[in-house]
């Protein structure tokens, strides 16, 4: 389960309804949408899971702003909606939350002397994601969370540094907020 977010949803419900749910964390590090899409016959569909949260956009966006392995927001879209359908196709009992990418000031996107605008175009690439993900889900009518606002109603009480260690990954207590907002969107939705 890994030491994030899905561990800490996973002992929350376990410690409210023992024995009720089978976990498996599929989420791997520094992956792009398509790797993701490139699994996810192994990683999703032979599963056929009661219920699956895709979190995904961040560093898509970060590779696009450092010039990794870019996809245009068009290509991401368009790839996002191929997974939806072959989940819909494949797995139609499968309830499906949709989590925004989101990015705070920190290490990997402060600004320097070389990019002095980092962070602002850092937030442009994920603020085109995370309207993908918002139209997307409201196109297929499934719950939609927005990290990105839960992220920064946070920073309104305590510093970036307290919920993400360079601004892109999560503290304990950004985990903490992300099991929250799933566990909350998960009880709206519950199989």
């Amino acid at each position: 389960m890994g030491r994030g977010y899905a561990l800490l949803v996973k002992a929350a419900l376990d410690a409210d309804r023992p024995g009720e749910f089978e976990y498996v964390n599929r989420g791997v590090g520094a992956n792009l949408l398509v790797d993701l899409y490139a699994r996810r016959q192994a990683d999703l569909l032979d599963l056929q899971p009661d219920c699956v949260s895709l979190f995904i956009g961040t560093n898509d966006a970060w590779s696009e702003l450092d010039g990794g392995r870019p996809i245009e927001t068009a290509a991401f879209e368009a790839m996002y909606v191929d997974l939806l359908e072959e989940i819909r196709a494949v797995c139609p009992q499968t309830r499906v939350m949709l989590f925004s990418p989101y990015v705070m000031e920190g290490l990997y996107s402060r600004n320097t002397e070389q990019q002095p605008d980092r962070l602002e175009r850092f937030r442009t690439h994920i603020a085109s994601r995370i309207e993908v993900v918002r139209r997307l889900a409201q196109r297929y009518g499934l719950p939609f969370v927005d990290m990105q606002a839960v992220f920064d109603a946070a920073c309104r009480r305590a510093p970036a540094a307290c919920w993400c260690t360079d601004g892109v990954h999560p503290t304990a207590a950004g985990h903490e907020l992300i099991k929250r907002a799933w566990l909350d969107t998960f009880a709206s939705i519950d199989v």
